[in-house]
């Protein structure tokens, strides 16, 4: 009976022992940002809204000269309200500014943030399955993992291997 008992233990870790999954873990977001093609994106977002930033600084330069020369009692009631009036419409000007500016920049960053996270995704299965992993899990979802499970570098390395960046011209500004 003992004998019986052993056998099916022993049969039973084996069954086990074969089954294990080999898991690894990739912190997704920290892939992404370290690729060659994000950093090029931003490099190259950065040099095509540079105009409409600096021209937003200049109307808020505009706005603070404007704020002193009323709050300096030197103007005469004319002077006084078109200084506010120009002073109200540089504001104005500014505010759609800023809101355009802003929701170009989010519409371009989400379009290349879904085209590069569909290519970490391809990369990442393909990382996967050279590694003969049975599942990869995000580390930001996970409490702990031990770090030879992390293959956010491979992941990295991979994506700019298979995605490799080429210098190009930089993009004419927008107005």
């Amino acid at each position: 009976m003992n004998k019986l008992l052993i056998a099916v233990f022993a049969l039973a870790s084996l069954g086990t022992a074969s089954a294990q999954i080999k898991l690894g873990v990739i912190n997704t977001q920290k892939a992404l940002l370290e690729t060659d093609e994000i950093k090029k994106a931003q490099a190259e977002m950065e040099a095509k809204f540079k105009p409409r930033s600096d021209k937003m600084l200049k109307l808020q330069k505009d706005l603070e000269d404007i704020q002193a020369q009323l709050s300096s009692g030197k103007l005469n009631e004319l002077g006084t309200q078109e200084l506010t009036a120009e002073g109200q419409r540089k504001q104005r000007e500014l505010q759609r500014d800023q809101q355009d500016l802003q929701e170009d920049v989010e519409r371009e960053r989400n379009e290349i943030i879904q085209r590069a996270g569909t290519r970490m995704q391809e990369v990442v299965k393909k990382v996967a399955d050279e590694k003969g992993l049975d599942l990869v899990v995000d580390s930001t979802s996970t409490a702990f993992f031990k770090t030879t499970f992390e293959i956010t570098a491979d992941a990295t390395a991979a994506y700019n291997k298979t995605y490799p960046v080429t210098a190009a011209a930089p993009p004419a500004p927008v107005k």
